[in-house]
């Protein structure tokens, strides 16, 4: 499942250290309004016996803010998406969204406008995804690749294979790069973040590419990144 929550922001700009850097927090904090467990589980050890974490979320974007330079800004109208290929987290997502009236995004109160489902796909492979954040793909030595360096392809395609076997879908991907955006650096909880958004074309599983667009591409996904158009 996947869903768009319209929410109206206030005049000025969000600390950039606060456009990915609580998204973890809103997520625990909407499933926990209706499945503490839950959210607990998920915080504490992942999902299903694994330190994977099935959920996807975006940042705020913001349409018809004013342009400020090195500045996220906001305005009246913000959408933050969100997505699970888990039924019980996408389901809990859903509810705790459309029960509030507001959402904390670090020191920035946004008023919830709605909520509204994305249309059901039928995915076909190979498809091409877009993503609308910077995708995150880590090597062993805690260095962050960038979607031209030598490795992140199969860096990606391992991520992907993981995923798949914590859903139990097919792990087998093909991976092709075809355009990258500029590199971007964020600080989050835990550390620096650093990778570039990504058009790619994958051959894999139908499933596993409609599992892909609830969840996201590379890691850090509950976080913020990686999140499909």
């Amino acid at each position: 499942m996947r869903f768009y929550v319209d929410v109206a922001g206030p005049a000025g700009q969000l600390p950039w250290r606060y456009v990915h850097g609580v998204a973890h927090a809103v997520v625990y904090s909407v499933i926990g309004d209706q499945a503490p467990a839950l959210a607990t589980q998920l915080h504490d050890t992942g999902w299903a016996g694994s330190a994977l974490r099935p959920v996807g979320i975006s940042p705020p974007v913001f349409s018809g803010a004013p342009k400020k330079r090195s500045a996220y800004m906001m305005s009246p109208n913000g959408r933050i998406w969100f997505g699970s290929p888990v039924p019980a987290l996408a389901a809990s997502l859903l509810a705790g969204v459309t029960s509030r009236r507001e959402l904390q995004w670090g020191p920035v109160t946004l008023a919830v406008k709605g909520a509204q489902l994305e249309p059901l796909t039928s995915p076909e492979s190979p498809a091409v995804l877009e993503t609308r954040t910077p995708v995150l793909v880590k090597v062993n030595d805690d260095r962050y690749l960038l979607p031209e360096e030598d490795g992140f392809v199969a860096g990606l395609a391992a991520n992907i294979r993981h995923k798949a076997d914590l859903l139990g879908l097919p792990g087998d991907a093909e991976v092709e790069v075809l355009a990258a955006g500029s590199r971007r650096r964020f600080d989050v909880s835990g550390g620096i973040r650093i990778g570039a958004t990504a058009t790619i074309r994958l051959h894999a599983d139908a499933r596993l590419i409609g599992a892909l667009r609830e969840w996201g591409l590379g890691v850090g996904n509950i976080q913020g990144f990686g999140w499909v158009k």
